[in-house]
């Protein structure tokens, strides 16, 4: 089970590197946004440290980016894809 402070962790890690994963899949934040189920305007904020990231906004975030290739590679790179999420992801 992660903590409180381990998805906190997760969810900043995220959020620092945001705008580099959207870009490596070509999607402009109202593309992105469409796709996770939020306005343009939250995933702005979230990426310019305007709003703090939601839990199910890093799920639904990590779900996009764990489809592409590249995108999946660079959330291991950032620490974001770990051993400790999949567990928990996967509850094992």
């Amino acid at each position: 089970m992660l903590d409180e402070q381990a998805k906190t962790d997760y969810m900043s890690k995220m959020a620092d590197n945001l705008g580099i994963l959207r870009k490596k899949l070509k999607l402009t934040q109202a593309e992105l946004a469409k796709r996770i189920g939020v306005s343009r305007q939250t995933l702005m904020d979230i990426e310019n440290k305007k709003r703090l990231m939601t839990w199910s906004i890093f799920m639904s975030l990590f779900a996009v980016f764990r489809e592409n290739e590249d995108t999946s590679a660079l959330l291991v790179f950032y620490s974001i894809s770990t051993d400790e999420l999949t567990k928990f992801i996967t509850n094992r």
